[in-house]
């Protein structure tokens, strides 16, 4: 009982994996259609990434500074306080930009657009849409999709830039390191590679979480305890995707 109980949960992963890959073709064949539109396309980045600004500003910022406060004490220990700058610009550029910004991004922006994509199928709007032979993949999923994944890496860029304000504020001007020796070192330290680091793993964030969000709206039981499920799933499924995502491509990286 416990194998067949067992096989049948594999088999429900493959299936819902297989599905969500077949949802993917499908949207990245009417994103081109959608660039067509280009200021849907804009409004959709403003709701996936302007509405979310002062969270990953805010956020970037108290990052930053614990980012900070706890670097200058370990490095304390070592005699090595002037390294602050180059601990603080590798941690937020390769790791800790692109993923706090993307969890940050699946519980405001993913939600949102779970919530209303799944809003329009509870209310029949997508169905009215297609008996009107109006796509919606390409009308309503596609645009927010392209969206979310042209917000992510600015918004990974915007928290990243406010985090080494951060720690440079509480490096330089309360815990009285050089800031000249401060932006001096983080200039030597980080190269093209670190950056480019980021911005990957940002993009791919950005696929994943707007993937799952629109995949859950789209696909949600036309109830509103249903788009109440498939909100949650959104955040769920993102959190641990984008954690997934970043071991994986940090040893990628690593390793070439």
């Amino acid at each position: 009982m416990s194998n067949g109980g067992g096989n049948s949960i594999v088999f429900e992963g493959v299936r819902r994996l297989g599905a969500v890959t077949i949802f993917l073709g499908q949207l990245l064949a009417q994103c081109l259609p959608s660039l067509g539109r280009p200021r849907l396309l804009v409004h959709q980045i403003y709701n996936a990434g302007a509405r979310s600004l002062i969270i990953i500003m805010l956020s970037g910022l108290f990052v930053g500074m614990v980012l900070g406060l706890q670097g200058f004490q370990l490095l304390q220990r070592f005699g090595s306080e002037e390294a602050l700058g180059t601990a603080a610009a590798l941690g937020l550029l390769k790791e800790l930009g692109p993923v706090v910004t993307a969890l940050l991004f699946a519980g405001r922006a993913g939600t949102a657009l779970t919530s209303e994509i799944g809003l329009m199928r509870a209310t029949d709007q997508l169905t009215a849409m297609e008996i009107m032979a109006v796509d919606p993949l390409r009308y309503v999923a596609a645009p927010r999709f392209l969206g979310g994944v042209i917000a992510m890496p600015l918004l990974a860029g915007i928290f990243s830039v406010i985090g080494l304000y951060g720690a440079q504020l509480i490096g330089v001007v309360l815990m009285r390191v050089d800031r000249g020796v401060f932006w001096s070192q983080m200039q030597g330290a980080v190269g093209l590679r670190d950056v480019m680091e980021g911005l990957v793993k940002s993009l791919v964030f950005g696929v994943a979480c707007s993937l799952i969000a629109v995949n859950e709206g789209y696909h949600a039981e036309p109830t509103a305890a249903g788009v109440g499920l498939a909100t949650t799933r959104t955040v769920v499924a993102s959190s641990v995707v984008v954690l997934l995502l970043d071991y994986v491509l940090t040893a990628a990286f690593l390793q070439g």
